[in-house]
């Protein structure tokens, strides 16, 4: 039987590196996940997916950890042929697990959650007039994050961290880069980003530190019918 629940990653599922947090989110027995890279070699990837000059870029993971850069607008197409076959098969809700934009996804009768729509609302609504530090995995990815954080009171400002690298070096850099443009509170605007990521910058920086990832799966639970 078909769950109710399904979440949709950008790269392939399961995504063991937040797995956990979900795991803790949402309920077990009434989700699946999915991924728009399932079944695909990392070579039929790039064949599909790679961005060419000038293209936005959007970064996952695969399933034996290797990073990847795809162009958002191949990944809106494949997502949108994912969202109208996952509603074929009977879910109610689809969590869509990537904090990018994307224009024009459309759901016909499943409730589709996307994090772009959700989170900076909701974070502006948190933070009132904080100075907003934002973390994102690319520095291709901070020219267009200007326009998705258009409502917050104060302009945010940016650092680069991938969640995909082994070590912490970047993190420390974009936590003292933060701390530097005075930063009082801190968004991880990344799927990728986990507990462990939010711990250590907390500790280092001593302020509150926000996972995109637990704002919106927490908001999938309450969905749950």
């Amino acid at each position: 039987m078909t769950k109710s629940l399904v979440t949709l990653t950008i790269g392939q599922s399961p995504r063991s590196d937040i797995m956990p947090l979900l795991l803790a989110c949402l309920p077990v027995d009434e989700t699946d996940h999915v991924g728009l890279l399932d079944g695909l070699s990392e070579a039929e990837i790039a064949a599909q997916f790679a961005p060419g000059e000038g293209d936005s870029v959007l970064v996952s993971r695969l399933q034996n950890g290797t990073q990847v850069r795809l162009a958002t607008a191949r990944v809106e197409q494949g997502l949108q042929a994912k969202i109208s076959a996952l509603e074929a098969e009977g879910y109610s809700t689809i969590l869509l697990l990537c904090t990018g934009e994307f224009n024009a996804l459309t759901s016909q009768s499943a409730l589709l959650l996307e994090p772009n729509r959700i989170i900076p609302p909701l974070v502006s609504a948190i933070v009132h007039d904080h100075q907003v530090g934002i973390v994102v995995p690319v520095a291709e990815q901070i020219r267009e994050q200007a326009n998705k954080w258009r409502n917050l009171q104060r302009r945010p400002c940016f650092a680069v961290a991938s969640p995909y690298v082994a070590d912490n070096e970047a993190l420390t850099d974009a936590a003292l880069s933060l701390q530097e443009q005075g930063a009082d509170v801190v968004v991880l605007d990344c799927i990728g980003y986990n507990q462990t990521h939010r711990e250590f910058l907390q500790k280092l920086l001593g302020i509150p530190v926000l996972l995109s990832n637990v704002l919106v799966a927490k908001l999938a639970a309450e969905l749950i019918v």
